[in-house]
This record gives C-alpha cells, structure tokens and sequence, in this order.
C-alpha cells in the first residue's frame, strides 16, 4: 500500500514538462493531491526541499535535497526526481515510508525522517 502523497501545483506542473519522465512518476502524479503551494503542510516533501530518510534494514540514514536534472551539477548533496527513490520521495510527510525499485530490481523501504528545508515552508513559492 502506498502512502498519501501532496504535492503543490507548481511542482507538478514543473515535473509534467520535463522529457523523459517515466511512467513510475507519472502515476504518483496522478494519486497525490495537489496544492497550491502557499497551502503546502510544512512536513511535506517538495522539490527543492532536503530530506533525511532511512532505508529499512540497513544502517543508512541519508541527507539529501530533491532536485530536477538541469539543477544536478549546482547541488553537492542532490538527488534527482527522475531516479526511482527521488520519485518515491516526492509528496511524502515525516514518517512515511514508500517501497521503490533498487537498480537491481529487488524492493527498498525508505522511511522518511525529517524535511529539514522545505521551500514553501521559508515562503519560497516559485523557486
């Protein structure tokens, strides 16, 4: 079961023109609820947000900032939209956890821990 996801109208529509973005991506696009972003819950993961999360049955708890292709090489610590966990990070609140494909094919859990920047949430709207 996946959990709910939120998502604000900016990202969405930002996510929809990019090329290539997969069929994964997509289908959380249409399950999540979408804002505006000035109503965004501050808990809540966006683009450009950073994110602390785990990945279940390891000892690996990563900090990262969800960002688009074209902001790769400005974000030391990014990860891209396009790949399985950043799409599976995209929406979720503090304390969910989403399944997402390993590049071998077998299924992670990632638990989301904390969002320590958030865009909407320091009033950045149209980042």
């Amino acid at each position: 079961m996946k959990p709910h996801i939120t998502i604000s109208t900016l990202d969405a529509e930002r996510i929809e023109s990019l090329a290539g973005v997969g069929s994964a991506l997509l289908e959380e696009l249409a399950r999540a609820d979408i804002l505006a972003p000035q109503h965004m819950p501050p808990d809540v993961v966006t683009m450009n947000s950073t994110v602390r999360f785990e990945i279940d049955g390891t000892d690996q708890v990563r900090c990262l900032t969800l960002a688009y292709p074209k902001d790769m090489a400005r974000q030391p610590d990014a990860i891209s939209i396009l790949t399985p966990i950043g799409a599976a990070l995209l929406g979720l609140s503090v304390g969910d956890s989403i399944s997402w494909p390993r590049p071998d094919g077998q299924l992670s859990r990632v638990r989301l821990l904390e969002v320590p920047y958030q865009p909407e949430r320091a009033g950045e709207y149209f980042r």
